[in-house]
């Protein structure tokens, strides 16, 4: 071979050479370029479908905004969890992990399903970011990994209470669906209404299966009871079934109150106006969205790209959780940019048994901590307000309270923690408003199409009453029990019920009671001690009565302090009568005190004529008398020595 071909084929052997070096660097810097994560939603539910169209637009603004300053993207991987539950939630995630080694997880829907794929996230270290997992009891404090671009169902509890106690009830009643999401409110919810001086006599638990005639009972169930006020926590699936039977059976009227959780009021407006007029007089409080250009220029094209996307879905609107869904995109996505990702991979874990389970075989992410780092320090203006995880989960600031009516929501106020109820977001509100007697709300319209504020109690229909027993007294002003021949009804008048009747009133709840006649038990039941043993026997649950309070009888039955005094007492007229002339002050001056008077000036005067004779008193001459008138002048005016 000449040297001519020599070099030839040394020419070309360099050219292959440097084009196998530039396709490998190529390759590299694709791999390096791309963030793989996957995205776990239930595409059969409302809010499934609504966060996929955020995440889509979510990915196009970022890199049409930064086309040249971000080399690294994200590449989503969608898996549809079709409502499977934890175990279909589950393995969608093995199988992102497994099979496209993801470095990051969005989802799922539920909190029961974010569980699972926490753990499984935590055990890979791989973020796991669900923005619709509401849960408390799902804390990062035991899963570092889970990210909650969310609020927590713990925020609202306090602006609900704070509404209980600004409308005076003292009773409430929550209905909730039992799952990990409707249950893990309830403890935080007791707390807070304890703290506002509120109550729970009941609570309502339905199941997520229910039929509508087993929700229909419940529903029988609760009109039994006398509280009226209603805190729904459910998600909108098993809330419409329960608005319909409520509305169907009589219990959206003006007797009642109706209070959404977040879960329902957040998508409120993309609800049926079937199921919005079974909502309607309803309250409800949700996360306040700022308003702003940026927020109305995605909702008018995310409208059109939803209609786009799901043509036979016209009903739904863009609600929070969208932008929630948005947001966090924008937030991995920055975080992504942050972190080198040169060929990210899994490294096999060092320790797990053959008979381990497939979830303790998946690898640890080798760049899954620098992006968890790079998240948590991401903060920025989004389009659901200020987005920042630093604590793990997103810091609610403000609450907004609305009002269903007519097929809308209705913004009637708003809550915070520092400040409490008031109307409006610029007015100065330098006082926690729910302490006032009336809440600073916009008109509120209650269920019945009224405007009175319920009183959020009823007496029930067929409820257990009171028995009160009575007695005649031996003053029939104190008491008087008598019969009605006719109904055989018993009635009951007198000082004593007048105060009873007046007690009852006062209670801010109902409390129906019936007297029971004491007289009707026979003559061997005539004494005040039996009439009041018959409340430990169980015969009555209260006596009134004029009823002395002693020893024996307070060993066994519990006494209310004495409103009336023991003894006689004799109450008359006063007359008068009394003269109004100038000599007035002589009336107390009667003939036996004048008398007196002059018989004593007499005495005086003799006992100075007797002790002055005596000395000679040169003043003492002429006739007896004389010497007697001077003796009695001098015993009152004498003023110099004799």
């Amino acid at each position: 071979m000449d040297t001519a071909a020599r070099a030839r084929i040394t020419s070309w052997c360099s050219l292959l050479l440097f084009l196998g070096l530039s396709f490998a660097q190529n390759a590299a810097e694709g791999e390096a370029g791309t963030l793989d994560v996957g995205v776990i939603l239930n595409m059969r539910s409302l809010l499934g479908k609504m966060s996929r169209t955020s995440i889509l637009m979510a990915m196009e603004d970022f890199y049409a905004v930064h086309h040249r300053d971000h080399a690294t993207r994200l590449v989503l991987h969608v898996r549809d969890s079709n409502g499977g539950g934890n175990i279909q939630a589950a393995s969608a995630a093995i199988d992102l992990l497994e099979n496209h080694h993801v470095q990051a997880i969005i989802g799922p829907e539920k909190s029961a399903e974010a569980t699972f794929v926490s753990d499984i996230g935590n055990n890979s270290q791989v973020p796991v970011i669900s923005f619709t997992a509401t849960n408390p009891a799902l804390s990062s404090a035991h899963v570092p990994y889970f990210l909650r671009a969310t609020l927590s169902d713990a925020a609202q509890v306090n602006s609900i209470a704070a509404l209980i106690k600004a409308f005076g009830w003292r009773e409430v009643v929550p209905i909730y669906e039992d799952t990990d999401y409707g249950r893990g409110i309830i403890p935080y919810l007791v707390d807070a209404l304890q703290e506002f001086g509120a109550s729970m006599p009941y609570r309502s638990v339905i199941s997520q299966s229910a039929s509508s005639d087993q929700v229909e009972q419940e529903l029988y169930k609760l009109m039994t009871m006398q509280t009226r006020v209603y805190i729904v926590h459910m998600l909108p699936t098993t809330g419409s079934i329960l608005f319909k039977k409520a509305k169907e059976i009589g219990m959206m009227t003006e007797a009642y109150v109706w209070i959404l959780t977040d879960g329902i009021a957040n998508i409120v407006n993309s609800l049926s106006p079937s199921i919005l007029d079974a909502m309607d007089g309803a309250l409800g409080v949700r996360f306040h969205v700022p308003i702003s250009k940026a927020l109305d220029d995605f909702t008018v094209r995310w409208n059109k790209r939803y209609r786009k996307d799901y043509p036979d879905d016209s009903l739904s609107q863009l609600s929070i959780y969208g932008l929630w869904g948005y947001d966090a995109v924008w937030a991995l996505a920055l975080a992504a940019a942050k972190v080198s990702m040169t060929r990210p991979t899994f490294q096999k874990q060092q320790k797990y048994r053959k008979n381990s389970t497939f979830v303790g075989t998946l690898g640890v992410s080798t760049v899954g901590p620098k992006l968890l780092d790079a998240i948590l320090q991401c903060k920025f203006r989004g389009l659901s307000g200020d987005f920042d995880l630093r604590n793990r989960q997103l810091q609610f600031s403000t609450f907004q309270i609305i009002n269903v009516v007519r097929r809308e929501s209705k913004e009637i106020g708003y809550w915070t923690a520092k400040q409490g109820i008031f109307r409006n977001l610029n007015q100065d509100v330098s006082a926690h408003t729910y302490l006032h007697p009336m809440p600073d709300l916009n008109p509120v319209v209650w269920p019945g199409q009224t405007h009175i504020v319920p009183k959020g109690w009823q007496i029930p229909t067929n409820g257990k009453k009171l028995r009160v027993g009575v007695r005649t007294s031996g003053y029939s002003e104190f008491m008087k029990v008598e019969r009605d021949p006719v109904t055989n009804a018993i009635t009951a008048t007198g000082y004593a019920i007048d105060v009873f009747e007046e007690a009852i009133k006062k209670l801010p709840y109902a409390v129906p009671y019936e007297y029971v006649s004491f007289d009707a038990l026979g003559v061997n039941y005539r004494s005040y001690n039996d009439f009041v043993y018959q409340v430990p026997l169980g015969v009555y649950d209260a006596a009134i009565g004029d009823i002395t309070i002693r020893h024996n009888r307070t060993s066994y039955a519990d006494f209310t302090l004495p409103y009336t005094e023991s003894g006689i007492a004799m109450i008359v007229p006063v007359k008068d009568n009394t003269n109004k002339n100038t000599w007035i002050f002589l009336k107390p001056l009667t003939g036996d005190l004048w008398f007196a008077s002059i018989v004593f000036l007499i005495y005086t005067g003799i006992v100075i004529w007797l002790l002055e004779r005596r000395i000679r008193n040169a003043e003492l001459t002429g006739s007896f008398f004389r010497q007697l008138g001077i003796a009695i002048y001098f015993s009152f005016f004498a003023d110099s020595e004799w």
